[in-house]
């Protein structure tokens, strides 16, 4: 008979021993292994055993949260954060103002050969007193022809342009808790209306202005994709600028990074204001991503 036998062995949890045993090594015997770990709950340990390690196992950890409308908790286990469970605001509507403007307008489908593209700066970074934006230039910039015909953008201006209301009605983000959203990929809310098509599928030539008041919390992010400009005013100060006749672009603002340069306090309620503009074919992309809300909305 051959004796038992053992023999040094090593695998991702240490070293160990074989035992030989009628003539067969068995596996390596590592003692079970621990050793400090962190996941996005905080630091734990991990534990290797059969020569694998295991998940890191992170504490659970509670921390107090808060929406708009109330308080709550927000649990993390297993290194998810789950959902604040703070009562939640409905979606928002947004009223707005949308004017029609037809295409022989001097900033409407302006030959591309003139310019087109991002046009940064075509705006003040303060918005002016009447709740408008300043055209910035005092001449002409590369897709606009001057203030006389930016100021008719978001003013009412007989014979120039037609106005009417419209609501933009925000959903629940189903991928992103907390998160509201707008999303057309085709928006063109007046046609057939106003000064009508021109001749076209669609009404392209028209600006659209909304504002609404939300209370800062933390932790707050407004993103916007579309075409053509885009200008959104945080507390009356430029915090997204998207002018010019572009393809889809997006702009986003993360408030706690933004907060200082634009006077923001928590628990204060500011103004929010968005001036966009379709000018020409043969597309329009309108989408909001917020996490913004208005406490107006609470149960």
């Amino acid at each position: 008979m051959v004796p038992n036998a053992v023999r040094s062995c090593s695998n991702d949890c240490g070293s160990g021993i074989e035992r030989c045993s009628d003539s067969t090594w068995g596996s390596c015997e590592v003692p079970v292994a621990t050793m400090e770990c962190a996941d996005a709950c905080g630091v734990g340990t991990k534990t290797c055993e059969n020569g694998s390690w295991g998940a890191c196992m992170g504490p659970v950890v509670v921390e107090k949260c808060a929406s708009v409308c109330g308080s709550g908790k927000q649990v993390c286990q297993g290194g998810v954060w789950g959902a604040c469970d703070a009562p939640q605001p409905r979606p928002p509507q947004l009223p707005a103002i949308i004017r029609d403007f037809n295409d022989t307008h001097p900033d409407m489908e302006r030959p591309l050969s003139m310019g087109n593209g991002l046009d940064l700066g075509i705006v003040e970074s303060q918005l002016g007193a009447d709740g408008a934006p300043v055209y910035a230039s005092s001449g002409v910039t590369k897709t606009t022809s001057g203030r006389a015909a930016f100021d008719q953008w978001y003013h009412d201006a007989p014979g120039v342009n037609r106005s009417t209301q419209y609501s933009i009605q925000m959903q629940v983000s189903p991928t992103k808790p907390g998160f509201f959203v707008f999303d057309n990929r085709g928006f063109f809310p007046i046609d057939n209306q106003l000064f009508g098509n021109q001749g076209r599928s669609h009404n392209f030539h028209f600006t659209l202005a909304t504002q609404f008041n939300f209370r800062y919390i933390g932790g707050e992010v407004f993103r916007f994709r579309g075409d053509d400009d885009l200008w959104v005013f945080i507390n009356g100060r430029l915090a997204i600028d998207l002018g010019g006749l572009h393809e889809s672009l997006t702009g986003e603002v993360l408030l706690d990074e933004r907060a200082a340069q634009l006077g923001l306090v928590k628990d204060q309620v500011f103004p929010l204001h968005l001036f966009f503009a379709e000018r020409h074919t043969v597309e329009s992309n309108f989408s909001i991503e917020t996490s913004i809300a208005d406490p107006g909305t609470c149960e």
